[in-house]
């Protein structure tokens, strides 16, 4: 699966469990730009989930600093799109509030059906 390509279906998947991508970060261009840099396709999307956020700050104000949830679409050295989220349970755990705890664990179980559905698709082609 080419990278623009990926990038599509990341954010087909993730609407389809209710995360709008609120930022997106090429850190390709970005380098490239400021540093002169050249690397592989890299992106970094900013997911979120409208009402989990809700809940999430309205547990913990200062949650906000730990939000959206990082999705990755880059392309390695051979060339392969390679899609990775991050562990909400893990960071939004570091705020130590037990109310958080079932909103991250179904934001993650979200996120690794976005993960699934991405695979299996790349695994059909």
């Amino acid at each position: 699966m080419k990278h623009a390509e990926a990038i599509e279906r990341v954010t087909a998947a993730l609407a389809k469990e209710g995360f709008g991508v609120l930022t997106e970060i090429d850190v390709a261009a970005t380098l490239k730009k400021k540093l002169g840099l050249d690397m592989p396709p890299y992106r970094i999307l900013g997911a979120c989930n409208p009402e989990f956020a809700h809940r999430a700050l309205q547990a913990e104000p200062q949650i906000g600093a730990l939000l959206p949830c990082n999705v990755v679409v880059r392309d390695d050295a051979a060339g392969y799109t390679i899609v990775e989220i991050m562990d909400p349970a893990a960071v939004l755990g570091l705020v130590g509030r037990p109310e958080i705890e079932p909103i991250a664990s179904e934001v993650r179980r979200r996120l690794e059906r976005v993960l699934s559905e991405v695979s299996n698709v790349d695994a059909e082609e």
